[in-house]
């Protein structure tokens, strides 16, 4: 009998932890706790702490080492600030006195090191990654930590700069400074901010990115999620032939249901599934469930 040419897998879909432990309290009545169903792939999308610090992202890998998944495949977000290494450089403490740069040294070592082999987290930087499951399901990823600058927060672009697309790619207006522009035919893409005018709504308007839309529009990938808009919690059919810059919507219109997955049978071709994956609601409250996807993924040669 001939072997099928797809594989389902499952991808637990999480962002925005911002230091949530698991509590194991009988009165916790959040929706992510223990047990977390078992996944083939983690996805977490950024933002594992609140501002940095050492002790919170070795916590953050407590947690996630809580959760049973074959690759867990983790990228920083606004809020992991030791993390970003330019960032850290430029910061001063209270008095005016540079911060430490062993935090950053030691703020890696961590997302890297022994501790996080034990958690079977992998940490990614920006670009594109190939892996391959036991189950024989190989998938390409494209992951950025990187959002629009706001305010004073680490792993920020001026919003003209597109880290995204290429100089023959981009946007009216936009320049290119992408040294890891997102490929064609890339299965995956997971970025820690939203693109423009999907599931990107917040009290201040729309606060997606323009170039991340760009880049998606012309990508197509099977699945992009995202979380850092926290009020956009959520997941998104988006038709591109249908999709214009007032279609993408702000509502979701899709019932989460967790800790069943949700199905997505299509491949690459002219629809992506978007995904919103922040546990937090706006107030910082841990009251989201995370998403867990089904996509049918080709099998290896």
């Amino acid at each position: 009998m001939a072997l099928q040419s797809t594989i389902s897998t499952k991808f637990l879909v999480i962002s925005d932890t911002h230091n949530f432990e698991f509590d194991d309290s009988a009165e916790t009545s959040h929706p992510l706790q223990l047990p977390v169903p078992t996944a083939d792939v983690l996805l977490h999308c950024g933002d594992l702490t609140h501002c940095g610090g050492v002790s919170s992202f070795k916590r953050a890998l407590k947690m996630l080492g809580s959760i049973d998944a074959e690759l867990k495949l983790i990228i920083p977000g606004n809020h992991d600030l030791e993390l970003d290494k330019h960032y850290w450089e430029a910061q001063t403490d209270y008095d005016g006195n540079p911060e430490d740069p062993e935090d950053h040294l030691l703020a890696v070592e961590a997302m890297t090191g022994p501790l996080a082999k034990d958690a079977g987290v992998t940490y990614l930087d920006e670009g594109t990654h190939s892996l391959t499951l036991r189950s024989g399901a190989t998938f390409s990823i494209y992951v950025s930590p990187y959002t629009p600058a706001f305010c004073d927060w680490a792993f920020a672009y001026p919003h003209h700069e597109d880290r995204f697309n290429t100089p023959y790619q981009v946007a009216p207006g936009a320049t290119s400074v992408a040294t890891n522009p997102i490929p064609e035919n890339v299965d995956i893409v997971m970025t820690h901010g939203p693109p423009k005018g999907i599931l990107d709504g917040c009290a201040q308007g729309n606060a997606g990115c323009d170039n991340i839309l760009q880049a998606i529009r012309r990508v197509k990938p099977m699945m992009h999620c995202f979380g850092h808009i926290h009020e956009g919690n959520g997941i998104k059919v988006v038709d591109w032939k249908r999709a214009t810059g007032e279609a993408f919507g702000e509502g979701n219109a899709i019932q989460n249901p967790y800790p069943d997955p949700f199905v997505w049978k299509d491949g690459h071709g002219d629809r992506t599934l978007a995904v919103n994956a922040a546990i937090m609601t706006a107030d910082n409250k841990p009251e989201n469930a995370p998403w867990l996807i089904s996509l049918d993924l080709p099998r290896s040669l």
